[in-house]
């Protein structure tokens, strides 16, 4: 059964999926350049940190409009493949760009503009991507069961994919940071997205053997596909209360990142080594995932994920307050292990949530779904990251005084608890709506 499923997902399309989402995964190692850049050259404090990367994100909003072109929109007979390229190629110029103009002086106006761009071209190569898979998990199966299988196998692929692009490039860039200038880092991706292009150009479509669909129906008939799914209460309820779980929390990663670096003087290759055991967490994650808990509910899954996040954040009040290191935990271990793993918790839901819409995204749309369901989440976590530097505000919390963080924390688990009261939302067996929509 296994083997039947990995065939339907063979060589070219998984090659050509296992590139997209290792890069995807491995953007981790010119925005922690960025991250230190802002920092330590241009003098940002805590709240224009944060503003800055969330307002760079603002492109993934517009996911469901490049999702809704890929579906109608066809270049030379294709309509996946070339949308991975233009992304890639939109990529490599900014990333280019800021590597030339950072060695001399690039203001903050100018680089907020390229890493608009950046985050552009990666939209469109992810919403290409996320389209491919949808549309490989729809092909004929002779039981629903195979059906649930490939979807399954395919997702948690593409997720290890992209959980060892972030490893490799969080173990890559702790120790990169010390060694070489940002410019070199920003260079060094560019001209790894400038390959993935090219290697990107020699794939034909036609090669993948994706299911056919519907062709060239064009954006209008397209955007009212996808009004008319987005109608379907499996789908819609599910997605705003997937965002609103996302949204309602104020993250404080501008914050956290200031008291880790100026407060606790913690050395950038800790950083890098603790991104490296969260993206190792979430490798873990897609196998444990693909091997034993497709089958639970996705609302048991993802509120247990929930719970636990909030947990974690209440771990972080006791480590601020100093109550790990009065323990003997160093503050370096907390934040390579425990710090880490909070962090990508905030990622873990999106598997079984995109595992669950792939099942229930109808024909002909995937594209325009999947994009739509990440755009919600990019604009539920920009408004997130909004709202933290609101509360960092209204707590108190500076580049020099963090006095404030603990209760800045214990707002931030209470937000986190409250989208658990409006679980119902999610469906609570998705076998059963699997098989109802396929009969």
């Amino acid at each position: 059964m296994v083997a039947s499923s990995l065939d339907r997902t063979s060589n070219p399309i998984r090659s050509l999926l296992g590139l997209g989402f290792w890069v995807q995964g491995f953007r981790c190692f010119p925005w922690m350049a960025v991250n230190f850049f802002l920092k330590d050259s241009l003098n940002v404090d805590p709240s224009t940190l944060q503003l800055l990367q969330n307002s760079a994100n603002l492109p993934m909003v517009g996911k469901p409009l490049y999702g809704v072109v890929s579906d109608a929109v066809y270049i030379s007979g294709q309509h996946r493949v070339p949308y991975i390229a233009i992304g890639a190629f939109l990529q490599a110029v900014s990333w280019l760009a800021i590597a030339i103009l950072s060695q001399s002086s690039i203001s903050i106006f100018t680089m907020s503009l390229f890493l608009l761009l950046s985050n552009l071209g990666a939209s469109i190569a992810e919403v290409a991507n996320d389209a491919l898979v949808a549309e490989t998990a729809k092909q004929p199966m002779t039981s629903s069961k195979k059906a649930q299988s490939s979807s399954g196998e395919l997702q948690s692929f593409v997720w290890m994919s992209s959980s060892m692009g972030g490893v490799l490039g969080n173990l890559l860039v702790g120790f990169a940071i010390d060694r070489f200038s940002p410019p070199s880092m920003f260079l060094f991706f560019g001209l790894l997205v400038v390959l993935q292009f090219f290697i990107t150009i020699t794939v034909r479509e036609s090669a993948l053997k994706l299911p056919k669909s519907q062709s060239n129906v064009g954006i209008r008939a397209q955007l009212s596909e996808l009004s008319a799914a987005l109608r379907k209460p499996e789908i819609m309820y599910s997605v705003a209360w997937f965002a609103a779980s996302y949204s309602i929390i104020p993250v404080l990663t501008g914050t956290m990142f200031f008291y880790q670096t100026q407060n606790l003087k913690i050395r950038s290759s800790v950083l890098g080594i603790s991104k490296v055991f969260g993206q190792a967490a979430m490798l873990l994650w897609g196998v444990i995932y693909n091997s034993g808990l497709k089958s639970v509910s996705p609302r048991k899954l993802i509120s247990a994920i929930q719970a636990m996040m909030a947990v974690f954040m209440i771990s972080d009040v006791l480590f601020v307050k100093g109550v790990y290191r009065e323990m003997g935990v160093p503050d370096s271990l907390y934040v390579m292990i425990f710090s880490s793993l909070l962090e990508v918790m905030f990622f873990f839901k999106i598997l079984p949530f995109s595992v669950y819409i792939a099942q229930v995204c109808p024909p002909g749309c995937e594209g325009s779904i999947m994009a739509f369901v990440m755009s919600a989440v990019a604009l539920a976590f920009i408004v997130s990251g909004y709202l933290g530097v609101a509360l960092a505000s209204y707590t108190g919390v500076t580049g020099d005084d963090f006095s404030g963080l603990p209760l800045a924390l214990i707002i931030q688990a209470v937000c986190t608890i409250l989208p658990l009261y409006w679980s119902y939302f999610m469906p609570d067996d998705v076998k059963s709506k699997t098989t109802k929509k396929r009969e």
